[in-house]
């Protein structure tokens, strides 16, 4: 014989307790906990997202070591002179053809590029002009002169500096 299926209701109430612990929300403190977190959180996204202004700069000049590096070498490679200028906003690469200096825009490595922010205040030590842009030509031959390229953003300053035999370290 088949026994009769029974429903099972389950208890809408817990005993021991009033309706009104039974259908209570979050406390005050529970959502402050969860605010604090929040912000904390988003506070530290914030400051890896934008970073300042000592970051920027080292990391452009990072990125200009590291593409003088290319230049120095492609300028080797090519058999032909290669020219790295720089002002406050910019900083390109030029290649020599016949008698003038052409800007590479062929070139995805050595293509211009702009600081993202400006204007720098840049010096370069053995100075080859008294003004805007400073140029620093890479020729054929392996060994060239040392220089110091600095790089400062209002407080902040960072510099690149060549050994003349193709190093180039950022202090």
């Amino acid at each position: 014989m088949v026994s009769p299926v029974v429903p099972v209701m389950m208890p809408t109430s817990v005993p021991g307790r009033t309706e009104a612990q039974q259908h209570r929300g979050f406390t005050l403190l529970e959502v402050l906990v969860v605010l604090v977190i929040v912000s904390v959180l988003l506070g530290a996204v914030a400051l890896n997202a934008m970073p300042g202004n000592r970051q920027l700069l080292r990391d452009d000049a990072q990125r200009i070591a590291l593409l003088l590096q290319a230049a120095r070498d492609e300028a080797i490679v090519r058999n032909r002179a290669i020219a790295f200028e720089i002002d406050e906003k910019r900083y390109r690469f030029l290649i020599r053809q016949n008698d003038s200096w052409q800007v590479v825009t062929d070139d995805v490595l050595l293509r211009e590029r702009e600081f993202r922010r400006t204007p720098l205040f840049i010096v370069l030590t053995p100075p080859t002009s008294d003004h805007l842009p400073l140029r620093i030509v890479f020729c054929r031959e392996p060994v060239d002169k040392p220089f110091v390229l600095r790089l400062t953003l209002e407080a902040d300053s960072t510099s690149i500096q060549a050994d003349g035999i193709g190093n180039f370290q950022m202090q």
